[in-house]
Formats: C-alpha cells, structure tokens, sequence
C-alpha cells in the first residue's frame, strides 16, 4: 500500500492518532514494536494559528518514528489552510484531516466529526489543503453523523476527488461516540467500489491479531488502524504483524520483557519532553495497561502510578507491581 510515494508495504498496521495517548514517546515506541506508520494527537488548528505554546508543542516529531502523519482539526477554510502550511514546516511524511473525532468540544463547533453535518465545508476544506500544501493529505472521517446518515460510501468519492491520498474510516457514527461495536460492513463497500482508486484504511475495534487478519480478509482494506487496543500494550503491533505473517500466534512476551518495554516508554517520554512532562505524559499509559490488571489492589497502585512526580517514584512503583506478577 502506498500513500502518494510512501511506500508501507502488505497490510499495513498503523497507530491511530488519540489525544493524551499517541505523544512522541508512545510512538516511538509503537514504531519499535511494528507500527508501519504512526500519528501525533489531533491538533488544533485555530490554536495552531494562534501560536498556543502547548499546541506547537505536538509538532515535535522524529525521525526515527516515521512515517509520521500530523493530524489538524478545524473548522473554516483559511485557518485549516494556515495551519496545514505551518504543520508542513515541521517537515510530516503525511498532512492528515480530522473529520472524525465525536467529542462534544470538538465535534459541538463543527470540527471533527461536525463536518459530517456540513459536507460542503468539509470537502471545501479538504479541497483547499490539498491545493495549498504539497505532502500528501489524507483524511480521517466516520460513517456518517448518526445512523439515519450514514454518507461514507458518497463521500469517500467525493473526498477522492478533492485530491487527497488516502481515506480512513472509523467503523462508528458519531452520535455512537465509542460505544457499540464498529461497524465494518460499509467500510468494505467503501473499498470494493470501483471507481475508488485512493487507499481505504479501516478503524474500529481492532483489538487482537486475529481481528486484525479478518479485517484485511473480510472488507478487502488497504490497511488498518489500531487505536484503545495500543494503549498501555504497544506490543499490540508485534502481535499482529506476526500473526499477518505467519497465521500463528506470537508467544506471549514474559512479565519481565513488557516491564522493560514500559520502562523504556518512560526513558524515552522524559528524554523526548523532560522529567516532569514526561512523567505526566506517560504514567496515564502506565496506569491503563492490561500488564498489572491482575495484581491484588491494583486500583491502588494505578492511582500511585497517577500520583507519581519523578521517575525513581514511578520505576519503584512499577518494580513492586511487576514482582506481584512474577510471584503469583
């Protein structure tokens, strides 16, 4: 599969773009472990244009995570063209539009998923980066606004037309938030329309290898995306590439091998940001992976991993989680 010149290979995996999650250090690390592309957190476009500090900040990308994509949510022509010129300065592989995220703050103003009631902006929008930048653009987007509208299957053409390089679709409406299960039913007509020549990534639910390969199997998508099943279990992405690959199950890494993954997520978050950003940023990964699920009062060390503020803090709380597991 290939988005304009860049090429990602059979079926590719990839990380999607999730606010709070996908930081520089997560995706390195989802990079690490077989994302075959990864993308920053949404970025706001009217922020973007006003110079907000904290949002410039989520346009610091690597080299050793690419490809990369920049994803910007907007709401009105110029500054979504503004702020794409200025996401192109940070030198992306990839431009990436959402259309897709459901949040009342966002989706409430007409960005993101808001677009779905408003096509004409949204293919004016699309139509008007394409012409001003000159990365690929690619788009992400839902089925439609609620289920008496889902318009995906229309406007994955008319979004091709307006010049962009791939589609994703998340397999949900917006007034389904994240509830449910993603539908993938009109993804695949998405992708076995003919007159569809961009490639169709599918989003939703992928949550096991197993789901993976019947994704690419049943709908026919060029590629997908793997978003909630990565959090706090980057090791997602070896699981799935093994088993595309091989049609067999990956051996379970041992305690010890996803306690250092996690170690290194943490190393890697305070040298990519500092110690104080970093710990933020991270422990919120910590907290929520399955790995310490099962230890006894793990409600109790999730909120000591929250509360912690330095990295012997974290690495020792991490240490004594991770010998409950070993012990048991």
């Amino acid at each position: 599969m290939k988005i304009d010149t860049i090429d990602l290979g059979e079926r590719p995996v990839m990380l999607a773009p999730m606010e709070d999650v996908t930081d520089p250090a997560f995706r390195l690390m989802c990079k690490r472990m077989g994302a075959d592309m990864v993308y920053t957190e949404f970025v706001s476009a009217d922020a973007l244009v006003r110079s907000v500090s904290k949002t410039e900040q989520k346009l610091n990308i690597s080299d050793e995570e690419r490809p990369v994509a920049i994803q910007i949510y907007g709401r009105d022509v110029p500054t979504m063209v503004e702020a794409a010129q200025r996401v192109e300065q940070a030198r992306p592989d990839v431009i990436d539009l959402n259309f897709g995220c459901p949040v009342k703050r966002v989706a409430g103003k007409g960005a993101g998923a808001g677009m779905l009631r408003n096509v004409p902006l949204m293919l004016e929008i699309t139509r008007a980066v394409v012409d001003a930048v000159h990365l690929p653009v690619t788009v992400k987007t839902r089925l439609g606004w609620d289920e008496s509208s889902k318009i995906i299957v229309d406007l994955a053409e008319r979004l091709q037309d307006c010049g962009i390089s791939a589609l994703t679709i998340h397999g949900r409406t917006r007034a389904q938030m994240y509830t449910g299960e993603a539908d993938w039913t009109l993804i695949g007509e998405v992708k076995r329309n003919p007159r569809m020549r961009i490639p169709v990534i599918g989003n939703g639910d992928i949550d096991s290898a197993e789901r993976a390969k019947e994704c690419f199997e049943r709908y026919g998508v060029d590629g997908i995306m793997v978003g909630r099943a990565s959090f706090g279990r980057p090791w997602v992405f070896r699981e799935i590439k093994h088993y595309l690959q091989t049609g067999e199950p990956l051996p379970p890494l041992s305690v010890e091998e996803r306690m250092e993954t996690l170690r290194r997520q943490v190393e890697d978050s305070i040298r990519l940001l500092d110690e104080r950003r970093g710990i933020l940023h991270v422990r919120r990964h910590l907290a929520a992976t399955p790995l310490f699920k099962g230890i006894p009062n793990f409600r109790d060390t999730r909120v000591a991993m929250l509360r912690a503020d330095t990295k012997e803090e974290l690495f020792r709380i991490m240490e004594e989680a991770g010998g409950m597991l070993t012990s048991r």
